[in-house]
């Protein structure tokens, strides 16, 4: 690991197969202490797979790097005492109560005083009036309260939560996120892979991955100028009739509906202002030029990497 102490993970060139499947393709990447690093992707890009490598808790085929000043390959145990995981599904016991399944855990750590562990975790994530009910009548927004509770029982310097709001109302998705600022804002180091673009949003930096490789990283605002796409948005009538002239450009490579407007998008600026040039002319509508968003520049990662030509065997 480099001199930098506030470096939690260090990684490169990590590769994992799963058979004859290159799931995680040369991965490289730096996160420090108190970062919320987000990843996104396709379900089956390697977002999982990429994490749990990252925290020793899937063994990499090559490549080296470190995590909370231990190597990920030599001293792997050591990592998992210091990590927290939240699984994509409710894993806990839906017949024990929420204080139950927590003791529960808290032996399963070994922890000698696990009962005041287990109150303030209760009383930290708003649970305590709630601590005597069955987990399997909770919500989804308060399984997913437990599910960080039993995470943060043994105080780990890092977090490493799977999609942790799928099926989760909004407001349960904004507290939880709420919640993860001021974990990181405690220098716990968070390690999250989502779909939904707001959350994205919300990380410190963030990754995309397809087919198993990390095509760009950074903050959000770097992601996006890292592309340098061009968007407008368009107002008036017939908007479908018109969108369907839009996608017959060959500058154009995107166009979404965004409430009554349309996103038109497109890599090359001058290019994409000669197609668009003569239906600007027309009175019908109203062009702004906007910022892209994550959302612009994901799908444009993946139709370049759709499109990208495939390498002829040598004869």
């Amino acid at each position: 690991m480099g001199a930098d102490a506030d470096v939690v993970i260090d990684a490169r060139g990590l590769n994992k197969f799963f058979g004859k499947n290159h799931v995680v393709q040369d991965l490289s990447l730096s996160v420090r202490r108190g970062e919320i690093f987000g990843f996104l992707g396709p379900n089956g890009s390697g977002k999982t797979t990429s994490i749990r490598m990252l925290c020793g808790l899937l063994t990499p085929d090559s490549g080296e790097g470190h995590c909370l000043g231990f190597d990920i390959v030599r001293e792997a145990k050591s990592i998992k005492r210091e990590v927290g995981y939240m699984t994509q599904r409710f894993s806990f016991w839906e017949d024990l109560t929420i204080r139950e399944n927590l003791n529960f855990i808290a032996r399963m750590y070994g922890m000698k005083d696990a009962r005041p562990k287990v109150d303030e975790a209760l009383a930290h994530l708003g649970l305590t009036s709630r601590a005597n009910q069955l987990a399997g009548s909770l919500s989804g927004g308060w399984k997913q309260r437990l599910a960080l509770a039993a995470c943060l029982l043994h105080d780990p310097k890092l977090l490493l939560l799977d999609e942790p709001t799928a099926g989760v109302d909004p407001k349960a998705r904004r507290d939880f996120w709420e919640e993860l600022h001021a974990l990181a804002a405690r220098g716990i180091t968070v390690l999250v892979s989502t779909h939904y673009m707001d959350e994205a949003e919300r990380c410190h930096k963030l990754g995309y991955i397809l087919n198993g490789k990390l095509l760009v990283q950074g903050t959000a605002r770097e992601v996006i100028a890292s592309q340098s796409l061009t968007t407008w948005s368009v107002t008036g009538a017939e908007l479908p009739v018109l969108a369907g002239r839009l996608r017959a450009l060959p500058g154009v490579e995107q166009v979404a509906a965004f409430g009554t407007a349309l996103h038109v998008t497109g890599s090359n600026r001058t290019r994409l202002r000669d197609e668009l040039a003569p239906l600007m002319a027309e009175p019908a509508w109203t062009w702004t030029e906007v910022e892209p968003g994550l959302e612009d520049v994901f799908i444009h990662l993946m139709r370049d990497v759709v499109e990208a030509p495939v390498a002829k065997p040598t004869p």
